[in-house]
């Protein structure tokens, strides 16, 4: 008989398999063999191996690993007890299975042995994609020998290394130097592992070889300034790295100096995050002389770095020059109404900026009227937050006057700022005048709304 439908039964069956819960799917398979065939797989396709209430066993997972692409062995009972480790026995027979293509292992011991098992089996694997190793114990050779498997390892596109404390800097230094052979590893997250400058310089001259990391992650490592000047080398020959994150990273304004010199050079990355470090106006004011040239960058957040009206002052004049920045968090800096006043200059002849963060910076109403007068002229501006920023009833009215006009404004954040009930009404009477899709439904009015019914009942 010929086929009448595109999907077979069996085809159908594996779909709505993907849209159950567990139990439903446990449910479904126990119905007939057929049922049974086309639900099992998606009910073992990903297992959580662990302790806890909510894990099963290894044994479990050796029942059903023909079926098992997810794994995660998570919360070891003892795991900081050398005596209780995820040895090499349970490595040599997770990396068995030939459909694995995710592997975690988190909270537990990995002994020499385990990494080793585990070195072994990644220079032959040819499934495994993505590999996490969070908040491990490794014991002195780990990551070493773990390095040499990333040397050959053609398959593994995604490795993460979180918060393992106890890789010793030699392991860090190890895995940058297998990046100058591997060639399919496109993502790198080395978040809280104690990296210093030492092993930001090994993992520069692995950058300036490398041509495949496409986004690399050294959130809480604190490399400092000699690390972020050495990065800034690598950065200026490097063409293939598009998303660099060195939040809480220790560095100071002249590792931003630095980083703004390979940003004039670097026509690859599109996103920097630079938040939580003590940059100051100085380094800030920088990277903005570097924004006028640079031609690539889409993402810059620089929350909590100490930035003032100064550095708000020419970041305003990069932004009436630069055509590529989308996205600019400035949370929780210190630019007050003068630097809202340099930015809304900008805000008038800007027409790539889609998304600017505000939040805590103290601009006041003097800062929120001088903004109002930019959303009058802004036409592409989505996303605006101004929450914590001592908002009167003034500048909430100034607000409500420029969302008369304003048509493109999707998300406002005014939440936490003493508006009073003047500054509500307002805001209330800009949603009578402006009903268009784009400026004060959805989201934004979801915003608003909420925020007036908070910012009532605090100030009545």
């Amino acid at each position: 008989m010929s086929r009448t439908h595109p999907l077979d039964l069996h085809e159908i069956l594996s779909i709505i398999a993907r849209s159950l819960r567990p139990r439903d799917l446990a449910s479904c398979a126990r119905v007939s063999q057929d049922w049974n065939n086309s639900f099992t797989p998606a009910l073992y396709e990903y297992v959580k191996v662990s302790e806890d209430q909510d894990g099963l066993s290894m044994d479990f997972f050796k029942k059903h690993k023909q079926f098992v692409k997810d794994l995660a062995i998570q919360g070891c009972p003892y795991r900081y007890d050398p005596a209780t480790p995820v040895g090499d026995g349970v490595i040599t027979c997770v990396m068995e299975n030939s459909t694995l293509t995710t592997l975690s292992i988190e909270f537990c011991v990995l002994k020499d042995e385990g990494a080793h098992a585990l070195s072994e089996a990644l220079k032959t694997n040819s499934t495994l994609t993505t590999l996490e190793l969070k908040e491990n114990t490794f014991e002195d050779q780990g990551l070493q020998v773990l390095s040499e498997a990333f040397k050959i390892n053609s398959t593994l596109i995604a490795l993460s290394l979180i918060a393992n404390y106890s890789i010793p800097e030699q392991g860090t230094q190890a895995l940058f130097e297998a990046l100058k052979t591997n060639s399919t590893l496109t993502t790198l997250n080395m978040h809280g592992n104690s990296t210093r400058h030492n092993g930001a310089q090994a993992l520069s001259e692995a950058l300036k070889i490398n041509s495949t990391l496409t986004t690399l992650d050294l959130w809480r490592n604190s490399i400092g300034d000699n690390g972020a000047q050495a990065l800034s080398e690598a950065l200026k020959i490097n063409s293939a790295l598009t998303t660099l994150d060195l939040e809480w990273s220790s560095i100071g304004e002249n590792g931003a100096q630095a980083l703004s010199e390979a940003l004039k050079i670097n026509s690859a990355l599109t996103a920097l995050k630079l938040s939580s470090n003590p940059i100051g106006d100085i380094g800030a004011q920088a990277l903005f002389e570097a924004l006028k040239s640079n031609s690539t960058l889409a993402t810059l957040d620089l929350r909590s770095n100490s930035i003032g009206p100064n550095g708000a002052q020419v970041l305003s004049e990069a932004l009436k020059i630069n055509w590529a920045l989308t996205t600019l968090g400035l949370w929780y800096n210190s630019i007050g109404p003068n630097g809202a006043q340099a930015l809304s200059e900008a805000l008038k002849t800007n027409s790539t900026l889609t998304t600017l963060n505000l939040e805590s910076n103290s601009i006041g109403d003097n800062g929120a009227q001088a903004l109002s007068e930019a959303l009058k002229i802004n036409s592409t501006l989505i996303t605006l937050g101004l929450q914590r920023n001592s908002i009167g009833p003034n500048g909430a009215q100034a607000l409500s006057e420029a969302l008369k006009i304003n048509s493109t404004l999707i998300t406002l954040g005014l939440q936490v700022n003493p508006i009073g009930e003047n500054g509500a009404q307002a805001l209330l009477e800009a949603r009578k005048i402006n009903s268009t899709v784009s400026a004060l439904s959805g989201a934004l009015m979801g915003d608003i709304v909420g925020g007036l019914k908070t910012n009532l009942e605090e100030n009545r």
